[in-house]
């Protein structure tokens, strides 16, 4: 939305209305100044005064009389009373008893332009009575009722209202026609409401009606009678007139008098009109007045609203009942509808007309009748006791109003509720008033452009209301939206609407319109520059046409000759003008603009020129340049090869994008003077390489000439070291092209010669013992630079310039010196060397390293983590520096992670390569990578960079510290994504890697306390809650992974400290490791590395870690073979639960001494439980012909379980043989026979296993005999002998697992029992019987 102010009209002989309004202050007269009123008919000269006083300016010899007679005449409009008519035809200027009319009328203005002027139509006095003065005046536009009205009002009447109390009503040529004494106080207000159509249906309709507002009463006439008063009163003034007689007879004139009471001070009213409540309000307003019993009627009542602002209340809201209805409230309703029933419509009295001056005097003496006012109280209000109110305006609508108060607040009421909704802060003695808008439909339609198949559906206009405060002091015309919207518009008309002459209004004007013109779509962009130069030759203000000077340079459709005529034209009407005038920040910023542009002009044209490509250079020849053996250089060319291809960033670059062409608007942007330099603005990184990439990229191609550029940048102001930056960042950015074209180094060592030559560039008070800040500067930038392979180059092109140029400065002083002396300069030139030598070092190790991390196995075909996918930062000198000494491996670790490599992998980086490899690598990728076969391509490279990294790093890149940088970062992300149990699998194997063991305790107690035991001690507790193998669902919610990863954990946290352990022990037979660092980076600093870390960790207590670690195990157990109905912590005493989850370099009270029996035959129940399951996981691995599919993961086939029952039952105080003699029982149970005679060999107690096989051998031949109920096995049955019949028929075959046993496994069976039992065994004979039946069967 935008808004704003259009000019009506002007004013024409003001000083002539002053003079008549305001005697006294003719010039001249007793109260005129020094200086006389100007008589100029213009209405921007000082007829108005100077409204402010801040703009009131006296000379400091004129005295305080003078002085204050000047202030008089400068406001005398101020204690004017002014009415404008709504239709904008007629303005009322009166003071005491003189009034002024104005009319509009075409005249020619001073320029020639024609144009609408308010000129005095009338003046007179308007007094009757002797003593009283106008207080209030309105202009009231009536219609014609003639058919052929073109809709503009018939005759404007002038209200005036009197101190006596009088009302009188005018003509446009000041001829009385109708007056009345309404009350006998000052009239304080006179306001009209005009007839609306209702917008909405069920809107009650309004009528026409003047209100006029007294001290202590409101006096309201009917539209329609007024409009018949005045209408009949004109035509006997007419009439009168033309036949001469002076009798005129007005008719009865009906209004109503409202006395308003419990009301301390009234300044302001406004009357709302009819209105009905609703139902609900109804009843509110019935209670509220009558309470509880209050009786409400069917139709709600017809009352008038009024609003007072004034004092106590502040806001004071007025009912009265409208017409004869019966009220629908309480009692006290019914009194105030009766005394609105006895409003009395009361004829005219005291008509003044044209009689005769004894009647005149008689008439005068006896005063007419006023009528008592109908008694009226305040319904309610906002009690403010502390705020007073000045004015109140109503919304077109009716429903909103603004009342102002002396707190230099505004209100915004809502008419309905009585509420105050809004309020604008700082508007003291502010002026208010409305905007109401419609809807085009037509616009409304097109924007839809909805077309309904059912015709026109055309909703009614929607209608917006603004709000308009004048803030006088400020000197602002404000436009605000209802009721929560924001500003809209916003005027600068000057304090007391008295902005002289406007200038600045205007020049926002014509600022506004410049901008359109550089918008306009035009092609004749002469006429732009012709027009743009009028515009800002126009505007007065400096800081305008600084504004208006910049939108111009920003503009991109204007070209750089229009641009640079725009600003010499403009610079030199500035320079024509009088130095006092001239503002010198304006002219001092239209010299730097137009030398930025003369630059941009030379730069853009050096660019255009073509220029022969020079030869190129051979590889000696770039070699000599570089200062570089041949060795050397190949070498180098060679890390660049490798760097290229698996380094360099793939950008996306459009079609239009063309390097070293920037835009002159950006340009100007880019760049500022200050004191004859050029400096350059704050720029992100972008911005600033294409101002660069501006002034240097032709050059670096070899496109541009090198010295002119130098030479016409050096003469535009720019510093050297500004230059340098710039064609740093250019170089540093451009990685890609530079290292395609190689011939770029030549024009980069030119470059930096110049730039070296420069003044100021290199000190020439440098001393030779010290850095020079200049080659500090390009290291800096090299160092910082993530782009190694175009900083390594640039870093070898800045040696050779700065090599060079301390030659030329050796060769000067040996010439100035005698021979034999001692040669300082060479020493100087060996300190600065070796800071060069020393980033060399620097940014070919980072290179190496950076082309390292950026190689990767391609075609990569196993699952990949989000973990994995995300990039890895590139690496720069100063990163590595700030990293720490753990900063290289730790860059590198996170490589080996994102690649998923094994730690196998390290290891054979380390041999070197004497012989082309045959199949050898195929073999070994298969083995330690997680890549498929597939996926081996790149494999060899990858080695091969990683052993070149090996012998650049063999500190920082040994072995071990490699590892225990990998078991961090896999353990770390692991920690990110607990769902991935690979991860933390990997990063135990890196952990076993380690060869040192005071490193692998250190890292494996840092692991343990950092992420493990926390999530170990939440799956402990909530296993031993359920009592069984938890579901995913609880695991997930207490543990923050799902069962399968807790089970993988569980099997991993015994791995830890079973690796921890086995650490301890070891470190008592090696010594601490020595870590070194490489001489390059000595200087690094930056956080403790892992590996210094894990060296200070203290010794942990074997017991408890192996008290933990049986835990772990048990835990296991059971979440791999679900096991239920155990309880972990059970199987402990509370010595064992408390030493849990503590410290492990803490000494902890253990178990020790026998156990209790409950507790043991618990551990027994449980091992024999998981043995179980153990056979039965065999078993089902056995039938699948594989691996048991229930193992998640890889390392699940290393678990030897029966091995590890055994030793848990060590642990846990348990007879081992027991569990060997249930293990080889079960196999036999599951028929895997061929691994029960093994285990059979593990057995102590063979007699026992023995009586117990026997009665699994019972089970078979009962079910062979008894269950499958043959012809031939009832025969045989038969003839069995009694007893062995008796004990088959006792046994219960359905405890077997595996029912389907041939019968010649069950006789090996039979066998192994008889070879085991002793023959004085109780059941030796039983058994000697059973073999009889085996064979009976089987033959």
């Amino acid at each position: 939305m935008s808004c704003s102010l259009l000019p009506f009209c002007h004013f024409q002989d003001l000083a002539a209305a002053r003079d008549f309004l305001c005697p006294h202050l003719r010039p001249g007269g007793a109260a005129a100044g020094r200086e006389s009123v100007d008589k100029s008919p213009n209405w921007e000269d000082d007829g108005w005064g100077a409204w402010d006083e801040a703009e009131t300016q006296e000379p400091e010899e004129e005295e305080e009389e003078e002085s204050a007679c000047k202030t008089q005449t400068s406001y005398w409009l101020q204690d004017c009373v002014l009415s404008l008519s709504p239709a904008n035809d007629l303005m009322v200027i009166a003071r005491e008893q003189k009034a002024v009319f104005l009319v509009p009328k075409w005249k020619y203005s001073d320029k020639g332009k024609e144009e609408m002027q308010y000129a005095v139509g009338w003046s007179g006095s308007l007094n009757v009575e002797e003593g009283e003065c106008v207080s209030s005046a309105l202009c009231i536009p009536l219609a014609s009722q003639k058919r052929s009205s073109t809709g503009r009002p018939d005759w404007t009447c002038i209200v005036v209202g009197f101190t006596s109390g009088y009302v009188r009503f005018y003509t446009e040529t000041g001829v009385l026609l109708l007056a009345q004494l309404l009350n006998e106080d000052p009239v304080l207000q006179l306001k009209c409401r005009t007839y609306e159509v209702p917008r909405h249906p069920g809107v009650t309709e309004q009528n026409e009606e003047l209100s006029i507002l007294y001290p202590a009463a409101v006096v309201t006439i009917d539209g329609f009678s007024l409009f018949q008063s005045l209408r009949a009163c004109r035509n006997q003034v007419a009439r009168a007139a033309a036949s001469g007689n002076e009798n005129i007879q007005p008719p009865p004139l009906a209004y109503k008098k409202w006395g308003l009471q419990d009301v301390d001070t009234i300044v302001d009213h406004a009357s709302v009109g009819i209105m009905t409540l609703s139902p609900f309000d109804q009843m509110k307003t019935a209670s509220n007045i009558g309470g509880y019993n209050a009786a409400i009627k069917n139709s709600p009542p017809t009352m008038s609203q009024y609003i007072t602002v004034g004092s106590s209340p502040f806001t004071g809201f007025f009912y009265a009942l409208e017409g004869s209805t019966q009220p629908l409230l309480s009692h006290v309703a019914l009194a105030v509808a009766s005394k609105l029933t006895s409003a009395f419509f009361n004829a005219a009295s005291g008509w003044l007309g044209w009689k005769s001056k004894h009647e005149e005097e008689a008439v005068q003496k006896q005063k007419p009748k006023v009528e008592p006012a109908t008694p009226l109280a305040v319904r309610f209000g906002l009690p403010d006791s502390r705020r007073h109110g000045e004015s109140i305006c109503l919304s077109p609508c009716n429903t909103l109003a603004a009342v102002t108060d002396d707190f230099g607040r505004v209100l915004l009421l809502d008419v309905t509720r009585g509420l105050a909704i809004r309020m604008w802060k700082g508007y003291r003695d502010a002026q208010i008033g409305w905007i109401q808008t419609v809807e085009d439909l037509h616009e409304r339609e097109a924007e839809k452009m909805v077309f309904s198949p059912f015709g026109s559906t055309r909703s009614p206009s929607r209608v917006a209301q603004f709000l308009v405060i004048y803030a006088p002091r400020r000197g602002i015309l404000e436009v605000w939206s209802t009721q929560q919207g924001p500003r809209v518009g916003a005027f600068n008309v000057g304090k007391h609407c008295s902005d002289k002459k406007s200038e600045r209004a205007k020049d926002m004007h014509l600022v506004k319109k410049l901008s359109a013109l550089l918008k306009a779509k035009t092609s004749n962009l002469d006429v732009v520059e012709a027009e743009a130069k009028e515009l800002i030759l126009d505007i007065k203000y400096p800081a305008t046409k600084k504004q208006a000077l910049e939108s111009i340079l920003a503009s991109e459709r204007v070209p750089l000759s229009s641009l640079s005529n725009i600003t010499q034209t403009l610079m030199d009407t500035l320079k024509k003008q009088e130095f006092v005038c001239v503002d010198e920040g304006l002219l001092q910023f239209c010299a730097n603009k137009l030398k930025l542009l003369h630059l941009y002009e030379s730069v853009s044209k050096l660019n255009s020129l073509s220029m022969q490509p020079s030869t190129p250079l051979s590889d000696n020849d770039l070699a000599k340049l570089l200062r570089l053996d041949e060795k050397v250089f190949a070498r180098l060319q060679t890390l660049l090869e490798n760097y290229k291809q698996e380094n360099i960033q793939t950008t996306i670059r459009f079609a239009d994008d063309k390097d070293g062409i920037l835009p002159v608007k950006m340009f100007l942007e880019y760049l500022e003077y200050e004191k004859d330099m050029i400096l350059v603005k704050k720029l992100d990184e972008g911005e600033y390489v294409a101002l660069g990439s501006f002034f240097f990229w032709k050059c670096l191609c070899g496109e541009s000439s090198t010295e002119e550029m130098c030479h016409t940048l050096e003469s535009a102001g720019f510093s050297p070291q500004l230059l340098l930056s710039l064609l740093l960042n250019v170089w540093l950015s451009k990685e890609k092209d530079i290292l395609d074209e190689p011939q770029s180094v030549c024009c980069l060592h030119t470059m930096l010669s110049l730039l070296s030559k420069m003044k100021v560039a290199i000190d020439e008070s440098w001393d030779s013992q010290s850095v020079s800040p200049w080659w500090q500067q390009m290291r800096t930038a090299c160092i910082q630079s993530e782009n190694n392979g175009a900083a390594l180059l640039s870093a070898h092109v800045g040696h050779s310039v700065t090599a060079q140029i301390t030659d030329s400065m050796a060769e000067k002083k040996f010439s100035q010196t005698v021979v034999g002396a001692d040669t300082d300069s060479w020493e100087a030139l060996s300190l600065d060397t070796e800071y060069w030598k020393l980033l060399l070092k620097q940014l070919e190790d980072c290179l190496i390293l950076q082309t390292l991390l950026h190689s990767k196995v391609r075609n990569r075909t196993t699952r990949v983590s989000s973990l994995q996918a995300e990039p890895l930062c590139r690496l720069s000198v100063k990163k590595l520096l700030e990293g720490g000494k753990g900063g290289i491996a730790d860059s590198v670790a996170k490589w080996i992670f994102k690649q998923d490599f094994s730690p196998m992998i390290l290891k054979l980086a380390q041999r070197k390569k004497e012989t082309e490899r045959t199949e050898e690598p195929v073999e070994i990728d298969r083995n330690v990578s997680l890549e498929k076969p597939g996926a081996e391509m790149g494999m060899e490279t990858i080695l091969e960079l990683l052993h070149l990294a090996y012998q650049q790093f063999p500190c920082s890149l040994e072995l071990d510290i490699l590892h225990t940088h990998c078991c961090w970062e896999y353990v770390v992300q692991w920690n990110k994504d607990p769902e991935e149990a690979r991860f933390l699998i990997r990063s135990i194997d890196h952990l076993r890697c380690i060869v040192n063991a005071h490193i692998q305790h250190g890292i494996a107690l840092m692991m343990w306390n950092t992420f493990i035991v926390k999530r170990l001690s939440a799956a402990t507790y909530l296993m031993d809650k359920v009592g069984k193998a938890p579901k995913d669902r609880l695991c997930r919610r207490d543990v923050g992974m799902g069962d399968t990863a807790m089970t993988s954990f569980l099997g991993s946290c015994s791995d830890l400290l079973q690796t921890l352990m086995e650490a301890d022990v070891s470190s008592d037979e090696m010594q601490a490791p020595v870590l070194d660092t490489e001489d390059a980076w000595l200087s690094a600093e930056g956080p403790i590395s892992i590996v210094e870390l894990a060296l200070e960790q203290k010794h942990i207590h074997y017991p408890l870690v192996d008290h933990q670690s049986v835990l772990c195990t048990i835990l296991y157990g059971i979440m791999r073979f679900s096991l239920k109905s155990v309880k972990p912590l059970s199987l402990f005493d509370s010595k064992g639960k408390n030493a849990f989850f503590k410290d492990l370099t803490s000494i902890q009270l253990l178990p020790s001494g026998d156990m209790d029996p409950n507790v043991l035959s618990i551990r027994q129940q449980f091992l024999m439980k998981a043995v179980s399951a153990v056979v039965q996981v065999q078993c089902s691995a056995q039938k699948a012909g594989g691996l048991p599919e229930e193992a998640p993961l890889p390392s699940e086939k290393d678990k030897d379980w029966p091995a590890l029952a055994l030793d848990l039952a060590q642990h846990l105080q348990l007879s081992e043989d027991v569990i060997r003699r249930h293990y080889v029982c079960e196999l036999y149970n599951y028929g895997m026979d061929h691994l029960g005679e093994e285990a059979i060999l593990q057995v102590h107690d063979k007699e026992v296993l023995a009586s117990q096989l026997l009665v699994l051998t019972g089970q078979r031949l009962a079910y062979a005999l008894l269950h499958t109920q043959t012809k031939e096995g009832m025969e045989l049955l038969a003839r069995l002998p009694p007893t062995l019949c008796t004990w088959l028929k006792a046994m219960d075959p359905h405890d077997l697992q595996n029912l389907e046993v041939p019968i010649a496994t069950t006789a090996k069976l039979v066998n192994k029992v008889i070879e085991h039992l002793p023959e004085n065994h109780g059941q030796y004979s039983l058994a000697l019987n059973l073999i009889e039946a085996v064979e009976a069967i089987s033959s």
